[in-house]
């Protein structure tokens, strides 16, 4: 089972990071106004299966989102993308304590509590890595933790069953697609066209 110190880690990474960031000091990551708004814009934009209305409504609920730059921003959705996975993880905890869960089922929910305890290092890992600046291993790690949305989906889909995690599993599939556009916009080739290759 996870604990808040997963929250507290990351969380205190983030706000660390974001209150000593130099604004400024680079062209590519001085802030804008409306950063939220024209980040969530610009991902949509370049990716059909990222919703500028969840991106735009997500960032905003941690404060600090108002006044980071691309990196800060990054680690929002890093944030975010942690509380939905230590989240998850005890919803799915008392999916498989009910008894009115059918075999099958409760076969898709030990599948999806692997993959999301294990997202939860990976998501804590990704946030270190990405403070180092390595910002390509942070984007293979998010793309699995990305994967691994998609992979307890489709364990239902594939045995016939109604998922009681659709909504958990959207959240995090956009929150870490949400996370890669953004760390992909920081790195320091804006020209590369930037795309999702997940469906």
């Amino acid at each position: 089972m996870l604990h808040s110190p997963f929250l507290c880690f990351s969380f205190c990474l983030t706000v660390l990071f974001l209150i000593t960031l130099p604004l400024g000091t680079n062209s590519t990551l001085m802030v804008p106004k409306d950063i939220i708004d024209q980040t969530c814009q610009q991902c949509a934009n370049q990716s059909i299966i990222l919703s500028y209305g969840f991106c735009s409504t997500s960032l905003p609920v941690i404060p600090v989102s108002h006044s980071a730059n691309l990196e800060g921003l990054a680690l929002v959705a890093m944030e975010l993308a942690l509380e939905n996975v230590t989240s998850t993880v005890a919803t799915i905890e008392k999916l498989l304590d009910s008894t009115s869960i059918d075999n099958l089922a409760l076969g898709c929910l030990a599948d999806c509590l692997e993959l999301y305890s294990d997202a939860a290092w990976t998501i804590v890992n990704s946030i270190g890595v990405f403070l180092s600046g390595n910002y390509e291993v942070t984007r293979t790690w998010m793309s699995s933790v990305m994967e691994a949305a998609s992979t307890c989906q489709q364990g239902f889909v594939e045995r016939g069953e109604v998922s009681p995690l659709t909504q958990e599993n959207y959240n995090l599939f956009q929150l870490c697609g949400i996370a890669l556009c953004i760390i992909h916009l920081a790195q320091s080739n804006p020209a590369i066209p930037y795309e999702l290759s997940h469906t």
